[in-house]
């Protein structure tokens, strides 16, 4: 039986074969990652929508309280009690406070079972106050506040326990043996009463160092009920003088010379946020330190109670649309006199510019403009329709004008109708973010409307925009 012959499998040359497939798809790749790139390394417009508002130039010190302060020194020795509200007014032969010589008295009213004081709604919500301005104002790294408060504190709940010791004595009657060492103390003059003294004063803006406006270095003594004094000892003050003024430290002399030119300046008195009016004078001492001094007629009993207060001098204070800085740019216009523009047939605002037709004649074609702002004889034309160098002729005249001269305006750009289109701004008041600028102006901004938040994403004097992102 013949061997079969084995098939034998020839090759051949065989041609490249291309996968278009993966061409196409590594092709559509390219594509998206070059247009992801340049999505995200283009600037993108970003729409701001104006509105009303205000801006303060705001400066915040720590200032100094002078008022006219008498001390009255204690005529008894003794145990003293206090009965006058602090930081109230008495007038002359109010009952102040009075004096336990033989110290007896509190003695006497436990034994009656009368030393307990209840405290009305009244006086918790005075409590209440003082607690809750404390907290307000409290500073972690002035530690040395929590004793004044302290101190502040007693003295408010031996005044308010006080009230209650009186109406004890004036049940007990003059027939204890007790009520015949109590010395009752009144009001000489007419005032806000002060429990506490602490060397201040009597000090006026001329006797001001930089140690006195130290609130670290200050140093104050409250007066407490059921202390005991010596004749002489400072036993209450009043402020006499409704007049009174607060002292800042101020060393930069320009500024100084600011607010004095101004005369008077909107205080805001952080602790309630009252605002007053303050006269301005300064003086500079031997040290070379500046002192600003705001007087008031007015408002003093409010802050009879404080020796340092956080105060802000608003020197400026301007309403009108409020816009971020970034949004402002400058842009180049050219100046056309008023002679020169026109109305076309569709009422709009145009020139007519020299030009030569096919055949060499001179003639005239109107170009429709936009104005962008104006003077008593100048509008302001953008150069995009107009070239430097251009002809312009007067209407019903042989008089001619050459474009040539150019002002820049302060303006942002409106996106109302989808490309930017320049409006020129009058600027009230700028601070390091924001301005505030008028509004309802001719050729300007209105509330509402929509500007471009970073003026530098408007490339160039383009106008269409392909995308808006409303902020």
């Amino acid at each position: 039986m013949a061997k079969k012959q084995k098939n034998k499998i020839a090759k051949y040359p065989g041609f490249l074969h291309v996968n278009v497939g993966i061409i196409f798809f590594a092709f559509m790749m390219v594509y998206i990652v070059i247009c992801v790139f340049t999505y995200f390394s283009k600037k993108h417009i970003v729409g701001y929508e104006v509105k009303e508002g205000s801006l303060s130039s705001n400066n915040i010190y720590e200032a100094v309280a002078l008022r006219d302060e008498q001390i009255v020194e204690a005529t008894n020795a003794g145990y003293v009690n206090y009965f006058a509200p602090e930081g109230q007014r008495v007038a002359v032969g109010n009952l102040v406070y009075t004096v336990d010589e033989s110290g007896d008295l509190l003695d006497y009213l436990k034994t009656k079972g009368s030393e307990q004081a209840a405290l009305s709604d009244e006086d918790l919500s005075e409590l209440r106050t003082q607690i809750v301005s404390y907290s307000a104002d409290f500073d972690p790294r002035s530690f040395g506040s929590v004793y004044d408060f302290k101190l502040s504190l007693d003295g408010t709940v031996q005044k308010l326990a006080s009230a209650s010791v009186l109406q004890s004595i004036n049940s007990i009657g003059n027939n204890s043996g007790a009520m015949q060492s109590i010395n009752y103390c009144y009001s000489a003059g007419t005032g806000i009463v002060q429990y506490y003294i602490d060397g201040y004063e009597g000090l006026h803006i001329n006797d001001m160092t930089a140690d006195l406006l130290d609130s670290s270095k200050y140093e104050r003594k409250q007066l407490i009920s059921n202390s005991l004094v010596g004749v002489g000892d400072p036993a209450f003050k009043l402020s006499t003088n409704e007049d009174w003024m607060i002292v800042i430290q101020e060393n930069d002399l320009d500024k100084v010379k600011d607010l004095a030119e101004r005369e008077y300046i909107k205080v805001k008195f952080l602790k309630n946020q009252d605002e007053a009016w303050g006269k301005v004078s300064y003086t500079t001492n031997d040290a070379g330190d500046t002192f600003v001094g705001l007087s008031f007629t007015n408002s003093m009993i409010t802050f009879s109670k404080d020796r340092f207060l956080n105060v802000e001098l608003i020197t400026e204070d301007e309403s009108g649309l409020k816009i971020p800085n970034s949004s402002i740019a400058e842009k180049s216009f050219f100046v056309i006199p008023k002679e020169y523009v026109t109305k076309g047939n569709n009422n709009n605002y145009g020139v007519l510019r020299d030009k030569y037709d096919e055949d060499g004649n001179e003639t005239s074609e109107f170009i429709e403009i936009e104005l962008y702002n104006e003077n008593e004889d100048s509008y302001y034309v953008d150069d995009d329709t107009l070239r430097n160098g251009d002809l312009l002729v007067k209407p019903d005249s042989q008089e001619k004008f050459t474009v040539n001269t150019k002002d820049t305006l302060i303006g942002v750009y409106n996106i109302n109708k989808g490309y930017a289109d320049f409006r020129q701004i009058s600027i009230l008041y700028q601070n390091d973010e924001y301005a505030i600028v008028k509004s309802n102006t001719n050729y300007g901004l209105n509330v509402y409307d929509y500007i471009v938040l970073d003026a530098s994403t408007v490339e160039g004097d383009a106008k269409n925009l392909d995308t808006v992102d409303e902020n």
